[in-house]
Order: C-alpha cells, then sequence, then structure tokens
C-alpha cells in the first residue's frame, strides 16, 4: 500500500511560484499553508532564509499584496449594497442607514490601509513631517574651509 502524500517540504520552484502567486493576489501566507498541497509556514520561513531568489519572489509578492489590498479598499468603499436596511414594524417603517455594515466596512478598510502601509510604508505609509523649531549652534571649529566658505558665500544661511 502506498503512503499518502504529505506537505511538500522540499523546496520546489513550482510550489514557490504558486506561493507568491498567491500572495501577490492578496492571500496571507497563514491561509495559503492551510491548504493540504502546500508546506507549513514554518518550511516556507526556512526556504526563505536558504534561498536568495525566493526572497527575491516573496518580497516583490508582498509588494504586489500591498497594491492588492489597495485595490481591496476600492471596492469595499464602492460596495454599498447593504448601506441601508427597510425596517418594518408597528412604528419604524422606511428605510434606514445598517450601521453594522458601514462599520464593518470602515474596519475592512482601515485593517487593509494598515496594512499596506506596513507592507510599502514608501508608497502606502503615513507621510510625517519633521520640523525644527529651536536654535541651531554650529561650533567654527568643527568645520573645513570649504564648509565655513560656503556659509560665507550663501550669506550665512
Amino acid at each position: 500500500m502506498a503512503k499518502p502524500k504529505g506537505r511538500p517540504s522540499s523546496y520546489s520552484d513550482e510550489i514557490a511560484d504558486i506561493i507568491c502567486e498567491r500572495i501577490a493576489d492578496g492571500e496571507s501566507l497563514r491561509t495559503i499553508c492551510r491548504d493540504e498541497d502546500m508546506p507549513a509556514s514554518s518550511t516556507v520561513f526556512r526556504w526563505l532564509a536558504a534561498d536568495e531568489a525566493f526572497q527575491e519572489k516573496y518580497a516583490r509578492a508582498k509588494s504586489a499584496q500591498a497594491d492588492a489590498l489597495v485595490e481591496d479598499i476600492l471596492e469595499i468603499v464602492d460596495d454599498a449594497r447593504n448601506d441601508w436596511m427597510e425596517r418594518r414594524g408597528k412604528d419604524d417603517e422606511g428605510w434606514v442607514a445598517n450601521g453594522e455594515h458601514i462599520q464593518r466596512a470602515r474596519l475592512r478598510v482601515d485593517a487593509r490601509k494598515w496594512m499596506a502601509g506596513k507592507l510599502a510604508p514608501k508608497k502606502y505609509g503615513e507621510k510625517i513631517t519633521t520640523e525644527h523649531t529651536g536654535s541651531l549652534t554650529v561650533r567654527h571649529e568643527d568645520m573645513t574651509d570649504d564648509e565655513l566658505a560656503r556659509i560665507a558665500a550663501s550669506g550665512g544661511e
């Protein structure tokens, strides 16, 4: 009797490509690794540690995953199917906002925005502006002649 086939544990370009394609489409590694024909997530992490080419493919897939999450956001906010519900009762009749659905949509959008910002901070992260408002003391003894000449030529700015 043949031994039942288990999860793959040896690296395979074919499986690595499938994993990366599914990640790029927006699936999480945890979800992918729940499939019986996929390796355990610990195996994937071992492959990542050992194979530079897979690391690069995986990084590109994670970047594409951020784009997929942003596309999901557009679908979520454009879907108004359950934003209203009909209320029927003795005193309440008519259409009312479905607050639960609207809040759930907001939560889904916020989660995807947060994750996209973590996966691709330069592209989707919060823009942080740093402003210096205090005085700055520069010791001319620590500056080269060229630096001092540049400051003198710029009028001290």
